[in-house]
């Protein structure tokens, strides 16, 4: 799976949240800490938070 942040996070990494697709999901990690625990969401659920932040 290829690891994604975004293009607005700093060299350094501090801070950031990686994002790699899969099929069914997609997947959430700390960049500090690769292999830590991931969080797996469904591509609607995925939807469904990112709607929720953009309210708040």
């Amino acid at each position: 799976m290829c690891w994604r942040k975004s293009s607005f996070s700093s060299e350094e990494g501090d801070n950031c949240v990686e994002l790699g697709a899969m099929s069914q999901a997609i997947a959430m990690r700390d960049s500090e800490d690769p292999d830590g625990p991931k969080i797996l969401l469904t591509r609607d659920g995925f939807r469904v938070m990112l709607t929720q932040l953009k309210r708040h």
